[in-house]
């Protein structure tokens, strides 16, 4: 009679747990839906608030650039490119004003530095990722050092290099210490998601050298962190004033150099065209290092 009576009790606590479990998960089960039907979507328009913030300035700028008269809220007037050959100095504004040689220039420029700081970036943040050696902390900080301002990095060319002031060797390496940081923080990023002593003991398990298991392993697998790397040292040398403002002087003028004069000193529409024409070398900039960083790295994964 007793065994039968615990059996009983037995029973109705297990009944009585799995009615409370079942309750419980149905009830967590339907707070989860509500939060992703609720929490998802708004989300969502969050993401697309920003971006609008973000977008349509730059975007009412292009449009202005094209624009005859800009009084009110809205440009008015539409297509002219007469604001565009100003800025440009093409047309009736004479060659001497032409700034084609120095947007090739400033490109070129801020080129060349991306790849020093691809070249010298690289093995830092690959040094600071996979070894632990005496004053990592303090190489860390040296790295990252030269992310003051362009003034200070300008006035410290002048005094140590006053020979080489006006010339392009200045701005790449100039270019190269300003925007290190940035390619290092990334890249170093990058090789801490991944395993690199496993990956790297692999290759040289299976006959790889250092410099082929480096090169076409371990690189490869932080190609995202080395192509943001790339864009944002690109991006930041190309618009770089202050540095540019201290050591450079003549011709041809950097694009910097260019925006400050069409920027300060001119009307809003023509501005607007110099604005416009920074922003379209940056998205073409942006495009081709996506399309080369995409193309240029290869891993087996990548071939599956």
């Amino acid at each position: 009679m007793t065994d039968y009576y615990t059996d009983s009790k037995a029973e109705a606590e297990t009944g009585s747990k799995e009615l409370r479990s079942g309750t419980e998960s149905k009830w967590t089960s339907a707070r989860r839906s509500a939060s992703e039907r609720i929490g998802r979507p708004t989300l969502v328009w969050i993401v697309y608030l920003v971006v609008a913030i973000l977008v349509v300035p730059i975007l009412m700028t292009f449009i202005s650039s094209f624009a005859s008269t800009a009084t009110g809220v809205l440009p008015r007037g539409f297509v002219t490119f007469e604001h565009w050959r100003h800025v440009l100095g093409f047309g009736d504004y004479g060659v001497r004003a032409n700034a084609i040689p120095g947007l090739t220039f400033s490109v070129l420029v801020a080129t060349g530095g991306m790849i020093l700081n691809v070249i010298i970036g690289i093995p830092i943040a690959y040094a600071l990722s996979r070894y632990d050696f005496a004053a990592h902390n303090w190489v860390n900080t040296l790295a990252i050092l030269p992310i003051v301002p362009g003034v200070i990095l300008g006035i410290a060319f002048l005094r140590t290099y006053p020979d080489y002031r006006g010339s392009a060797l200045v701005l790449i390496v100039g270019y190269c210490l300003l925007k290190s940081p940035y390619m290092v923080l990334t890249v170093q990023s990058s090789f801490q998601s991944i395993d690199i002593v496993k990956l790297e003991e692999s290759a040289r398990s299976l006959g790889a050298s250092w410099p082929r298991a480096f090169l076409t392993i371990i690189v490869p697998h932080a190609k995202r962190g080395i192509l943001a790397g790339c864009i944002i040292t690109w991006t930041l040398a190309a618009a770089e004033f202050n540095f540019t403002y201290m050591v450079h002087t003549g011709d041809p003028e950097p694009f910097s150099m260019f925006l400050f004069r069409n920027i300060s000193n001119a009307p809003y529409l023509q501005s607007a065209a110099a604005i416009s024409i920074y922003f379209s070398i940056v998205v073409c900039a942006i495009l081709i290092l996506q399309l080369l960083g995409n193309r240029g790295f290869t891993t087996l994964n990548d071939d599956r």
